[in-house]
């Protein structure tokens, strides 16, 4: 076996954690797998696995080969799935790692405009914070990622879509305490509702305040813009929302956006991918569509 299928089969049995489980997948023989597994480690002079009453588990050193062998795995995947896409569009997969407050406010535009213009390209879309999504980049498991910016990552190409604006609101309650332009001061002296400590957007404001000389300490963190929405709404703090994905609250009246005497500076959504990597034809066009509707 050549260097390629022994860390294809390395890769199979560490995620089945089970060499008959690989071999079935591979469509070779116990023996052949475990054959080659010996001629890994024999070649890298060091054991990957540890047999167990289950099946197999990996060695520290497996798990650390695992990491990059998989990514790499996954990248050459990638290429050759994006060798069929050349075909105009006809078939592929688009995989775009995103926030649940993206998806939800900003995303479904962009997929419809997409799907009508090549409706055969599947997508496959993947939750989660940014820096996870900038992890799933790097790992070859998603093609493209919608973020919060600012970021910093100097293996990623970083491209603005769309400004927004960071704001508090609050309900009836809190409506009055803090009418007419307040400062940011005032703002952290009542009960605060913040997205989780790990989300870009928190860190954006937090760092912003802090560079007025303001701590925070939220009396809620909580994880979805949503949520922040509707603790807002029943009066149990002032909370820290992006403003283009609260206009229906704050059209209906149910949240009112408190008035800064100096507002938080704006910030972007951008899309981000590999720089080292050519982007996949359905993932170039599905940032042209971006690029087009923002100009």
């Amino acid at each position: 076996m050549n260097r390629l299928d022994l860390y294809q089969t390395f890769c199979m049995v560490a995620k089945n954690k089970s060499i008959s489980k690989a071999a079935k997948d591979l469509y070779m023989t116990q023996p052949a797998v475990s054959q080659a597994i010996m001629q890994l480690e024999k070649e890298l002079d060091t054991r990957l696995f540890t047999r167990t009453p289950k099946g197999v588990s990996l060695t520290n050193e497996g798990s650390l080969l695992f990491e990059y062998a998989n990514s790499a795995m996954n990248l050459i995947r990638v290429g050759e799935e994006r060798i069929s896409e050349l075909k105009n569009l006809t078939t592929g997969e688009l995989r775009i790692g995103v926030g649940d407050t993206i998806s939800r406010y900003f995303l479904p535009p962009y997929l419809e405009a997409f799907h009508n213009r090549y409706p055969n390209i599947k997508f496959k879309i993947v939750n989660g914070t940014t820096l996870e999504i900038c992890a799933l980049i790097k790992s070859g498991e998603v093609d493209i990622g919608i973020c919060n910016f600012p970021l910093e990552d100097a293996a990623l190409e970083l491209r603005p879509c769309a400004d927004i604006q960071d704001i508090f609101v609050c309900g009836e309650k809190f409506k009055n305490i803090l009418s007419g332009p307040v400062s940011l001061d005032q703002v952290a002296k009542q009960p605060l509702i913040f997205l989780e400590s790990k989300s870009n957007s928190r860190k954006y404001v937090e760092d912003y305040m802090l560079s007025k000389g303001i701590k925070i300490s939220p009396d809620f963190e909580l994880g979805s813009h949503h949520l922040l929405l509707e603790f807002a709404k029943i009066n149990l703090g002032v909370a820290c929302v992006t403003k283009e994905f609260s206009q229906e609250y704050l059209n209906k009246g149910l949240l009112h956006e408190v008035q800064l005497i100096r507002e938080i500076p704006k910030r972007s959504i951008g899309v981000c991918f590999l720089k080292s990597v050519s982007l996949s034809p359905a993932s170039a066009k599905f940032v042209e569509i971006i690029e087009n509707k923002r100009s």
